[in-house]
């Protein structure tokens, strides 16, 4: 159970490892060339990607979720920010200045490009798949399994959420109406959840050591590694994009 959506595209076809390089260059290129214009332009790339691989629809949730952080950023920015000197617009009582606003924005822009980003990698790649080309290049298993669990946990806790709250309602539990029917009925699934979560997360654990995860030696795998022909010409240009990119903003 994960995040990945299986589609037929060439987005999904390249390899784990290359689209992991592109999430950190793009994401580090927003903060060496803080500049809107540039910005939006790495944001619109990300986006295309997005497009390219069948995935954009699925993206837009998570943006959705990411607007209350991008609210308060503009608000805040915009009243608070050191060198607010030009007022822009009012929100009621409040005050937003062009210089904080231009500031808030771009932290905007930066974060619906991290969320983008990272939208490329797990919507496009198996879980699997990325893991095992990490320990391929030499990362602990240990830490694999961290990571595997970490992209796993999401969809597993909303699966686990709707179960029990299935199961609720067939006891007779009101779950929906006003919202404060929801609140009441949520408090009660909070306790199933976490007790069922460190069920799971025991009863993994003694299936990984009855398959001698701890065993010594050398480690196989079950599954053949693939490598996209054109991924060491992708990440030469995405290694040259950062070191441009860094060049520039010395030069400047």
């Amino acid at each position: 159970m994960t995040l990945y959506v299986d589609k037929d595209s060439f987005i999904h076809n390249i390899d784990p490892l290359t689209k992991l390089l592109f999430v950190f260059i793009s994401i580090a290129l927003t903060y060496i060339l803080p500049t809107h214009l540039f910005v939006i332009c790495v944001l619109s790339f990300t986006l295309l990607l997005l497009l390219a691989g069948k995935v954009f629809t699925y993206i837009l949730p998570v943006i959705g979720v990411s607007l209350l952080l991008i609210i308060s950023i503009i608000i805040v920015q915009g009243f608070f920010h050191p060198d607010r000197a030009t007022l822009l617009f009012e929100i009621g009582p409040l005050p937003i200045y062009k210089e904080g606003f231009a500031f808030a924005l771009l932290l905007t822009l930066r974060i619906i490009n991290m969320v983008c980003a990272f939208g490329v990698l797990i919507l496009t790649t198996k879980p699997d798949d990325l893991v095992e080309s990490l320990i391929n290049k030499g990362m602990s298993p240990k830490i694999g399994y961290v990571f595997l669990s970490v992209l796993q946990i999401i969809p597993q806790m909303i699966a686990m959420t709707s179960k029990i709250t299935d199961a609720q309602r067939a006891r007779g539990m009101e779950t929906e109406g006003n919202l404060l029917t929801r609140i009441k009925s949520f408090i009660p699934l909070l306790g199933p959840v976490v007790l069922n979560s460190l069920n799971d997360t025991r009863e993994r654990s003694i299936a990984l050591e009855i398959r001698g995860f701890n065993a010594k030696g050398t480690k196989t795998f079950l599954n053949e590694s693939f490598h996209y022909k054109y991924g060491l010409l992708l990440k030469i240009i995405l290694v040259i994009l950062l070191i441009a990119a860094i060049v520039w903003r010395v030069a400047l």
